[in-house]
């Protein structure tokens, strides 16, 4: 990694030529290319960036996000690094804080330089000295979604070959779920707390109050490089369970690049209303203000009603989003003081250009930064411009290193189309295709933990010729002439809701787990006024079986977490299913949620009454005009 990054670096060297080119290419761009000057000032950023790690790597090969903190603990040891409620640590506090956790863990965990530990916990300042103290001690974290439940749990469990787990003491029924499958397997389970309400789990918290503050000796992390693995963040990708995405040093050193982009700096306040357990959270907000010296406010949970009055008791200069987010807020009664705050700067992805416009014409002028990555991916675009609606801008500069296309996909057979040659085929300017980037020494694609099949499955070989390969993001984007960049939709068994990925095998598995269901064939739905995509299932219930709303619920309920519950569902006859046997979902899509065009039995979930009842025409109107929340 240490090479890759000294070759990236390289490859962005720009030649003399290019340097005493630059008047004459001012003047053309005016005419010809309108945002040249962005492109190329964008790329000297992205360049200086890259520069500073491959000089740090070749200095010190086992240079990584832990040195970046000790140096800001050296520098501003009593600057506020974390707020949390009315709760204030400094830099030097998450210091001892995290040395007291690796000498706790050591002590009783037995962990040793590799053993991974899973995290199961809510947004609290504990999940950052937690992670520090184990990098500290040579040790990756895997950081469970707190919303799963039964099998998932025990599969992103797996996948990690964890030894430790800690957990919140408030999802104690979640754990006690699994323990024995946990005991079976010799796994050491904690709660973050002072006593244990539940045999056979530890506490954890009495034990790092009582361990030392002394620093951690590096010898404690031997061998620690660029590939050595820090973190597994779990995404559904496009298909099946959750799949734990490796992050090692080197991935997490460039991480930061984001927050670097946006224009964060040391005197920033970041508010962080992700959750921990997503890469935008930790890797993009938590690193990046350790990467600038900048403090971050830690919400517990996203709250509307109280995001601007947070921005001001913190004095919050920069908050990070999703698109669902700022609907949220705009969707709030409106207040003569929403323009009355600090906020200068908003970093996340996802937003659509109506709600885009109207949070900045009510909420002030705030620099949005748009961009688009994936938590495993390696396609990385800035919406350096400041255009509405884009996820960001292709940059023929940047291209070069990062190579990327776009090619023509068949939604109906899921697979890209090839041409007689077997090659894919790129898509027009203006054309939506299948966003693919080259793997490649610069641009590695580190897969994910457990199965190897998995990894492979995000490949496609012999895109364009014989022996080259890239990574399948599973989005499907369209690039316009002025080389905006668009997002349009997602492919494969995966949709987004609530800001998360859905995995629609998952969803199908515990819905048909119901003894009245036969087949399930679970697809996401676009919903007016929504960002993302709500849950239905088409099911086919087993011969001489009634449909029942409330023994359904009860299923969902237990084994789902509340994005992921299909809010409606559709009683088929039979499931259509392709010439090779894949369940078709296309003309489901279409057909959306409206009873005047289902001509099927059609139920929706009521959480109020606890059942699947009937859908009527009088529900859909009340979504359609925005009186009933979804």
């Amino acid at each position: 990694m240490q090479v890759q990054s000294t070759l990236l670096f390289r490859r962005m060297s720009v030649p003399k030529s290019v340097l005493l080119a630059i008047p004459v290419l001012w003047m053309l761009k005016r005419i010809f290319l309108p945002y040249l000057w962005q492109d190329l000032k964008f790329f000297y950023r992205a360049a200086s960036y890259m520069k500073k790690i491959a000089q740090a790597l070749k200095q010190c090969p086992s240079f990584g996000m832990l040195d970046i903190f000790l140096k800001q603990v050296a520098t501003r040891p009593n600057q506020a690094f974390i707020l949390y409620q009315d709760q204030s640590y400094t830099y030097k506090d998450i210091d001892l804080k995290s040395n007291q956790t690796a000498w706790a863990l050591r002590e009783h965990a037995k962990l040793k330089k590799g053993d991974c530990v899973a995290v199961f916990l809510g947004n609290e300042p504990a999940y950052i000295w937690i992670w520090l103290g184990l990098i500290k001690i040579g040790c990756p974290m895997a950081c469970l979604n707190y919303n799963i439940r039964s099998k998932s749990f025990l599969h992103c469990f797996k996948c990690s070959e964890a030894k430790v787990i800690i957990a919140a003491p408030e999802l104690r029924n979640a754990v006690e779920e699994v323990l024995p499958a946990l005991r079976e397997q010799g796994v050491l389970v904690y709660y973050l707390s002072r006593d244990s309400p539940t045999a056979g789990v530890y506490s954890l918290l009495d034990k790092i109050e009582a361990a030392s503050q002394e620093p951690i000796p590096s010898s404690f992390r031997p061998g620690l490089n660029v590939k050595t693995p820090i973190v597994y963040i779990y995404t559904s990708g496009t298909t099946g369970l959750p799949k734990a995405a490796v992050i090692n040093q080197g991935r997490l050193l460039i991480s930061s690049s984001i927050s670097t982009m946006s224009g964060i700096t040391s005197k920033d306040i970041l508010y962080i209303p992700l959750p921990l357990y997503h890469s935008a959270g930790l890797l993009i907000g938590v690193r990046g203000c350790i990467q600038q010296g900048a403090t971050c406010v830690i919400r517990n949970k996203f709250s509307a009603s109280q995001f601007w009055d947070d921005c001001r008791k913190y004095n919050v200069t920069a908050f990070q989003y999703i698109g669902e987010i700022l609907r949220y807020l705009c969707n709030t009664p409106k207040k003569d003081n929403d323009k009355d705050h600090c906020v200068r700067i908003a970093v996340g992805n996802g937003v659509r250009s109506d709600v885009w416009k109207e949070f900045i014409n009510r909420f002030g002028p705030i620099k949005m930064c748009e961009f688009y990555a994936a938590t495993e991916g390696n396609s990385f675009f800035f919406n350096y411009t400041g255009k509405i609606g884009a996820l960001g801008k292709s940059n023929l500069f940047l291209k070069a290193m990062r190579p990327y296309n776009l090619i023509k996909y068949d939604v109906e057979k899921d697979e890209p189309v090839r041409n007689a040659t077997g090659q894919c085929i790129r898509v027009a300017k203006g054309e939506t295709g299948l966003l693919i980037s080259e793997i490649t020494v610069t641009t590695p694609f580190t897969g994910y933990a457990g199965d190897a099949s998995l990894t492979e499955k995000k490949r496609l070989h012999n895109v364009f010729k014989k022996g080259d390969l890239y990574f399948n993001t599973g989005d499907l984007i369209m690039e316009d002439k002025e080389g905006f960049l668009f997002f349009q939709d997602r492919v494969g068994d995966t949709f987004r809701w609530k800001g998360e990925n859905v995995s629609t095998t998952e969803v199908a598995d515990i819905v048909g787990m119901t003894d009245f269901i036969e087949e399930v064939n679970v697809y996401g739905i676009p919903v007016p006024y929504h960002e993302g995509r709500i849950g239905m299932a088409a099911v086919k219930l087993k011969e001489d079986q009634s449909f029942d709303g409330e023994k359904l619920y009860e299923k969902v309920v237990d084994y789902l977490p509340s994005y992921a519950r299909p809010r409606f569902v559709r009683i088929q006859e039979s499931i259509e299913v392709t010439g090779t046997y894949k369940q078709r979902k296309v003309e489901l899509v279409k057909e959306g949620f409206n009873p005047l065009v289902i001509k099927d039995p059609l139920y929706f979930l009521d959480e109020t009454n606890k059942i699947y009842r009937p859908m009527t025409q009088q529900i859909y109107n009340a979504i359609l005009e925005k009186t009933f929340k979804l």
